[in-house]
């Protein structure tokens, strides 16, 4: 959750296709978390997904009966959440000063866009927006370090990109809340593993979709690509990737 170049998070929008078409979603099991610190099941909710790019997150909260309604800040990803998801309401605006009236919600989620905020000022965004009671939820895809493989091209990942690596030791649950800008909320974190398997070429331009690489250029980017085709096709030879997460899940209740 530290800061990050603002250039890198407005890069998602020349590649808004890809990432549709390329991440992954999250497991039931995060949703079940949420219903049960929120206290309620998620039909009839009314529900800000925060950052919601492409929709993914956002389509399981709808499928799940939520009101829920889509905030994105950039025009390539909220216009190709509307393009996938006709029907689902979608508007422009930024996490850190919400296009919403107070006290209106019961749910306000970010999945895999917390980092791009200022907690000093999305902390309060969320609990001006939120009813008494209501949950800020935020959660990511994080590597599975477990998995010798996706640990070693994280590594390699980090180096081509310029960018640090990922600390393999998690931090504990309170150091966790307190830099999500929790602190002195009722809060909790949760962690869940879970897998897919999508063929070599899904999980390369899932790599091809993060922003530290967006911002290097295409042709730079395709030479690393290339390496890693043939890296992993020599251990993957039916060409289906199994890529292996662990969902960090943090939540705070509204007073």
């Amino acid at each position: 959750m530290s800061a990050v170049p603002r250039s890198r998070s407005r890069s998602f929008d020349q590649a808004a296709e890809r990432y549709a078409v390329s991440r992954p979603s999250y497991p039931p099991a995060i949703l079940d978390e949420v219903e049960a610190f929120l206290g309620r099941p998620l039909q009839g909710a009314r529900v800000a997904d925060v950052g919601a790019g492409t929709g993914i997150a956002t389509v399981l909260l709808r499928e799940r009966g939520a009101d829920v309604l889509a905030v994105e800040p950039g025009a390539g990803m909220a216009a190709q959440c509307r393009n996938d998801h006709p029907g689902l309401p979608v508007v422009r605006g930024d996490g850190n000063a919400l296009p919403l009236r107070g006290r209106c919600l019961d749910l306000i989620t970010y999945a895999q866009a917390w980092q791009w905020t200022d907690p000093a000022r999305s902390v309060p965004e969320a609990l001006r927006v939120l009813r008494p009671g209501g949950v800020l939820a935020v959660w990511w895809n994080t590597t599975d370090f477990d998995v010798p493989w996706i640990a070693a091209q994280h590594e390699r990942i980090a180096r081509f990109a310029g960018v640090p690596a990922h600390a393999r030791t998690r931090p504990r649950d309170e150091e966790a809340i307190a830099l999500a800008g929790f602190t002195g909320l009722r809060a909790v974190r949760r962690r869940r593993g879970w897998s897919r398997t999508v063929p070599l070429a899904t999980h390369l331009t899932n790599i091809a979709s993060r922003s530290a690489l967006l911002v290097l250029g295409e042709s730079r980017v395709r030479d690393f690509l290339a390496d890693e085709r043939a890296r992993l096709s020599e251990m993957f030879p039916d060409g289906e990737v199994e890529e292996s997460y662990v969902v960090d899940l943090l939540m705070a209740a509204a007073p």
